[in-house]
């Protein structure tokens, strides 16, 4: 819908701990959508942003880290503290990367022991990942807190009929070496899948002064199983887990980035159990899910005791319904409540939040759906919050689908923000936004050419930020975010595919002392276009070209981060039935470039791949 020696590690026999939504058994079929109400819907019937990442994208592109991909997507901006493995923040429309709420299979992730709750998407690969949709603007009724800016809902692979394995072996600059597999099996009452990788790197500086490699390596798992007790009743269990250290650079006495030998450590598990039955036209799905996230920095490779120590750790508890009233009225609505921990090793917070919620779809007539909903959610620290969205989609016979959307988001205080010693203030009120967008999707050609573009509009208040006056956290951040999304794309026969899409995103600070200025690390303007070539027998070639325009790093627009293009080639070609043999060149033309000031990122790099498949 709208607008990226060779050795051969094959993986993993790790169980597969619980994960995830009932909502998230949508089929892989990109015309169906989750994220926008927490169930199932046509693409044509949604009227919010949506776009759909799919496994062929995954496969094509040959990515290894999920965020390269998502800076190919309207309205997403990435930024990376160094090479793979280090800190990487996702903002979309604008907004912080605390208000970006991330799913894996419908379990939250954002870290409770972060600062802002952000999601570090620096761990996140694409081993086993089916499709991933991107929801811009806000999104609190279906998911509540921190999606100001929108969703990132990662959805892992299902097991197909019968057996099936994949496995993936690759290596390349900087002695990398991925090692991807997979094995599932789905009979007729049980079905299950595991999928496990390995990556390591030696990797670049992660201070762009330094010339010490800092390197990293991952090891990482997710998996399901899915039982029929009856024809209508299931049991739901999936999980994903990783363990990562990361090679750092830090500060010298005199306060300047330098190459150190610092390091990081991170452990990160997401699970969820649960139970889903059909009752006549009533689905119901009862679930737990928990994330925990154990992070710790050592200030020298002997360093035995941490620096730095978190501990972070989510527990929630829901129910889903979906009703289909009559054949025109659709009712989605549930109950949450959510625990989260925070333990820094010394003092141990805690919070928690229950939330009801309800939304009703609505087909007035075949071409138009009208989506409405309500949200309240009652903080232990702060209090309670509603909020309300509503859409609409008119798909016309003209092959055109008009989209408009009006959305509130809230984002409830982090523990750290309530708590942290010295610098917590439990005063703090929830951030809040109203957004609107507009958008129209063109399909001409027979469906061989799609045009969509989106007009956005938001603005936030009580955004919090650290007072340099009280030097505690505060409600004293207000911001706007407005600009257009176009994506294209062209299929003119099954060889040729053409992708393309462009971002304005004029994010503004309207906090007292800074008016006016440009929000750090979100580029004005962005373009990406891919171009794949794809026949039937010969190799597969493809290129894609990122544009990323200049930035502030500081809220004082003092500090400029120039604008740069990436460059990307890639080939494939089949061997058997069963493998093919790929390569592909990033940043072609060894484009010298920062995402955060002062830190380095990758320069030309060449990677050689095999890849097998048995289904």
């Amino acid at each position: 819908m709208f607008f990226k020696s060779l050795q051969t590690s094959l993986l993993i026999a790790a169980s597969a701990l619980p994960c995830a939504a009932w909502a998230q058994d949508a089929a892989e079929d990109t015309d169906i959508i989750v994220t926008a109400t927490g169930a199932e819907q046509r693409a044509d019937e949604v009227g919010l942003a949506v776009t759909v990442i799919d496994a062929e994208t995954v496969e094509r592109r040959q990515t290894v880290i999920l965020s390269d991909l998502l800076l190919t997507t309207p309205g997403v901006a990435v930024a990376r503290n160094g090479g793979p493995g280090t800190v990487t923040y996702a903002r979309l429309r604008g907004a912080e990367s605390g208000q970006t709420l991330v799913l894996i299979d419908g379990v939250r992730t954002n870290d409770p022991s972060a600062p802002d709750g952000a999601f570090d998407f620096g761990s996140l690969f694409t081993t086993g990942i089916e499709r991933v949709e991107v929801l811009r603007g806000p999104a609190s009724v279906p998911w509540g807190s921190q999606a100001i800016g929108g969703v990132v809902n990662v959805i892992t692979r299902r097991p197909g009929p019968g057996f099936s394995a994949r496995a993936r072996g690759e290596y390349g600059t900087f002695e990398t070496v991925v090692g991807q597999s997979g094995i599932g099996y789905g009979g007729e009452r049980i079905r299950a899948r595991i999928d496990g990788g390995y990556f390591t790197t030696h990797g670049i500086s992660a201070a762009a002064s330094g010339s010490e490699a800092d390197g990293y390596e991952r090891w990482g798992a997710n998996g399901r199983v899915e039982f029929d007790l009856t024809p209508d009743v299931a049991i739901d269990l999936r999980g994903s887990w990783s363990d990562g250290r990361t090679d750092l650079d830090g500060f010298s006495p005199t306060f300047e980035f330098v190459d150190t030998d610092e390091y990081s450590t991170s452990k990160e598990l997401y699970g969820y159990a649960g139970i889903k039955a059909r009752l006549g036209g009533l689905n119901n799905r009862l679930g737990f899910s928990i994330a925990d996230i154990d992070r710790d920095n050592f200030a020298s490779s002997t360093a035995t005791e941490p620096s730095f120590f978190a501990r972070g750790r989510s527990e929630r508890y829901e129910y889903r319904g979906d009703l289909a009233i009559t054949e025109q009225v659709r009712a989605v609505f549930g109950a949450e409540h959510e625990d989260s921990r925070l333990f820094d090793g010394t003092d141990r917070f805690e919070s928690g939040i229950t939330s009801v919620f309800g939304e009703l779809i609505v087909k007035p007539i075949e071409m138009l759906t009208i989506t409405g909903g309500v949200r309240h959610d009652d903080h232990e620290d702060f209090g309670g919050n509603t909020t309300f969205a509503a859409n609409a989609a008119l798909a016309l016979p003209t092959d055109t689908i008009l989209r408009a959307s009006y959305g509130e988001g809230f984002k409830a205080p982090t523990l750290f923000q309530l708590n942290a010693p010295g610098f917590g203030n439990i005063d703090l009120q929830a951030e809040t936004a109203e957004s609107w967008d507009a958008g129209i999707e063109q399909q001409l050609v027979d469906g061989a050419l799609s045009i969509a573009a989106t007009w956005f509009h938001r603005d936030t208040v009580n955004q919090i930020d650290f007072d340099l006056v009280s030097f505690t956290y505060s409600n004293i951040a207000a911001t706007s975010a407005e600009g257009l999304e176009v994506a294209i794309r062209a299929r003119p026969n099954r060889d040729w595919l053409f992708d393309a899409s462009y971002s304005l995103v004029d994010s503004k600070n309207r906090s007292a002392g800074f008016a006016g200025n440009e929000l750090a690390r979100r580029p004005r303007h962005s373009v990406s276009a891919s171009i794949d070539y794809a026949p039937q027998t010969g190799p597969a070639l493809g290129a894609t070209i990122t544009h990323v325009g200049d930035s502030f790093d500081n809220p004082a627009n003092t500090v400029r981060l120039d604008g740069y293009v990436l460059v990307g080639l890639r080939a494939a070609i089949r061997l058997a039935d069963r493998y093919e043999l790929y390569g592909r060149i990033d940043n072609a033309f060894d484009e010298r470039y920062q995402t955060v000031a002062t830190y380095g990122a990758p320069g030309r790099a060449a990677y050689v791949g095999i890849r097998a498949r048995f289904e």
